[in-house]
C-alpha cells in the first residue's frame, strides 16, 4: 500500500486522551521589534499556566519542525527539544504569520497532521486580503460600504467615480492591520497623487477604495464557535478617522442588538473563523437596520476588549478549545469510493456512504453462526470472527425494513494509517459494493467526500 500513503494520515494516528477537557496549546507568532511578545500571546500563555495546560510560544523567525519516529515537534531556533504535536494539540495563529508564505506553510503542516488550527489557512488567507473578505461578506448578503479594487494607478479616479463612490473615500492596502495602510482621501486630486506616490514606492501594492461612512465609533465583536462572547465600542480618535486600539482609541463595552449579533455571526461564518473579530459601523437605527461591515480579523487580539468587557477572554477561548467537541480539523478531500486494506482480505474498494449514520457494513457472500462465533466469506476467503453483539438496523430507502445484524471487529488500513478494531455489521447480500463506511468512521479519518470523483486519495487507481 506504499503508493496510497498520504502524509496527513501517516503522521497523525495516535488516539486522543479520555479526558474531555484537556489541550496542549501551541501559539504561533513572531517577536515585534519593541516588545518581547505580543499581548495576546502572553495572555493565552498566562491562562494556560493557571489551568496547568502545557503550552509553547513558537516564534516564526528561526523556528522549524521535525518529524521522527512518528512524532512531530515544533522548535524555536535554539530549542532542540521543542514541543510535541499530539492529538490534544490546539494551535492559535497570530497575525504576523501572513508576512511570509513559508510561515503560512506551518499552518498547512498542522492541518495535514489533523490538528485544530485557530484559524485555518483558508480563513487566514481570506481575512488577510481585504477585497477577498469583502467578496465573502457580499456572498453572505451582508451590508458593506461600497468597495472597489483599484487595478490601474493611471485610472484610479475614473474607477472610483465610475463606481459611484463620492469623496471623501477610504483608501486601503489589501494587506494591513491595526489601522496601518488605511488613508482618508478627500478629493480626486488627492487620490491621484496618493496612488501615484504609493506605486512609485512599490508598483506591486494592491489598493482598494471604500465609501467613507462618517461615524463617532465602530464596533469590534469577538465570535467564538458560532457565539458572540464580547463586544466593544471603539471611539474615533480625536483628530483622526481611525478607531483602532493600537492607534490610541479607548474602547468601551457595548450591548449589541439582536440584529447586530445575527449579522456578526454571519460575518464570522463567511470567512470560516473559529475565533474571529468582526468590525462594523453601526447603522443609525441599530434595532432595524443592519450594520456596515468593514473587515474580519482571523487573529483577534485580547488587548482592549478584556478591559472593556470585564471578561477574561483568554480563559474563555482556552476553555472552549480544551473541550474536544469544539475542535474543528480541516478535512482532506476523498472520493466517494476509495481503496481500503482489511486484514486478512487485502485491498477492497469501499464506498464512503454519507447517508449512513449507523455503522460500517460488509456485504459478505454468506455467513454461519456458531454460538459466539460467526463464519463468513468475502472475496473467496472464509474466516471465523468473534461476535461482538447483535445490532438492530433500520434499512431505509425503497426497502424500508428492520433487521438484526451481527457485529465483528476488523483492522483497517487507509492511506498509510492503521485503524484497529473497527466495528462492522455483516450483511449477506450479493451484487453490492463490498464495504459501506458510515459518517462516524469518515469523521475519524477526517475526510470530506467529493460525490463527483472516485479514488482521490488512493491514486494508485484511476480518477473518474
Amino acid at each position: 500500500m506504499a503508493e496510497m500513503q498520504v502524509p496527513k494520515f501517516k503522521e497523525f494516528i495516535s488516539e486522543a486522551k479520555d479526558d474531555k477537557k484537556f489541550l496542549r496549546l501551541l501559539i504561533i507568532t513572531d517577536e515585534p521589534e519593541e516588545a518581547k511578545t505580543f499581548h495576546t500571546a502572553d495572555r493565552l500563555r498566562e491562562e494556560c499556566d493557571k489551568l496547568k495546560y502545557p503550552n509553547y510560544l513558537f516564534k516564526l523567525t528561526g523556528g522549524y519542525t521535525t518529524y521522527q519516529d512518528g512524532v512531530r515537534r515544533f522548535h524555536n531556533k535554539d530549542d532542540k527539544k521543542g514541543f510535541e504535536i499530539t492529538s490534544d494539540t490546539v494551535a492559535v495563529v497570530r497575525g504576523s504569520i501572513t508576512r511570509k508564505d513559508s510561515w503560512l506553510d506551518f499552518v498547512s503542516i498542522l492541518e495535514r497532521a489533523n490538528v485544530c488550527v485557530v484559524n485555518s489557512r483558508q480563513c487566514i488567507n481570506i481575512c488577510a486580503d481585504k477585497y477577498r473578505t469583502s467578496l465573502r461578506l457580499a456572498d453572505y448578503g451582508l451590508t458593506e460600504p461600497k468597495t472597489i479594487l483599484i487595478n490601474d494607478p493611471e485610472k484610479s479616479v475614473d474607477q472610483v467615480e465610475g463606481a459611484g463612490l463620492k469623496f471623501p473615500i477610504i483608501l486601503k492596502t489589501l494587506r494591513g492591520s491595526k489601522g496601518v495602510g488605511v488613508l482618508f482621501v478627500e478629493s480626486a486630486k488627492a487620490l491621484d497623487s496618493i496612488v501615484q506616490l504609493i506605486h512609485k514606492q512599490d508598483e506591486d501594492t494592491d489598493l482598494l477604495a471604500q465609501q467613507y461612512i462618517k461615524t463617532d465609533y465602530d464596533v469590534r465583536v469577538h465570535v467564538l464557535g458560532g457565539k458572540v462572547i464580547a463586544a466593544m465600542k471603539r471611539p474615533v480618535i480625536e483628530g483622526d478617522f481611525r478607531s483602532n486600539v493600537s492607534q490610541g482609541s479607548e474602547p468601551e463595552n457595548i450591548e449589541l442588538t439582536e440584529l447586530e449579533i445575527e449579522e456578526s455571526l454571519k460575518a464570522a461564518k463567511a470567512v470560516g473563523g473559529l475565533w474571529s473579530a468582526v468590525d462594523f459601523i453601526p447603522s443609525k437605527n441599530r434595532e432595524k437596520e443592519p450594520p456596515y461591515f468593514l473587515e474580519v480579523n482571523s487573529s483577534p487580539g485580547t488587548e482592549g476588549i478584556e478591559d472593556a468587557s470585564k471578561l477574561n477572554i483568554s480563559n474563555i477561548v482556552i476553555s472552549y478549545f480544551a473541550d474536544k467537541e469544539n475542535r474543528y480539523k480541516v478535512p482532506t478531500e476523498c472520493g466517494y469510493k476509495e481503496v481500503l486494506t482489511i486484514k486478512p482480505f487485502g485491498e477492497i474498494i469501499a464506498k464512503f456512504d454519507t447517508g449512513n449514520s449507523g455503522m460500517p457494513v460488509i456485504h459478505a457472500d454468506k455467513y454461519k453462526v456458531d454460538g459466539r462465533k460467526i463464519r463468513w466469506t468475502l472475496l473467496g476467503k472464509t474466516i471465523t470472527s468473534d461476535i461482538v453483539r447483535k445490532e438492530e438496523i433500520s434499512v431505509g430507502g425503497l426497502r424500508d425494513y428492520d433487521e438484526t445484524r451481527y457485529v465483528v471487529k476488523l483492522d483497517v488500513e487507509f492511506a498509510g494509517g492503521l485503524y484497529k478494531d473497527i466495528e462492522f455489521t455483516l450483511d449477506d447480500r450479493d451484487e453490492r459494493t463490498l464495504i459501506l463506511l458510515d459518517r462516524a468512521f469518515m469523521n475519524r479519518l477526517n475526510v470530506m467526500v467529493n460525490p463527483q470523483r472516485k479514488y482521490v486519495i488512493t491514486t494508485k487507481y484511476s480518477i473518474d
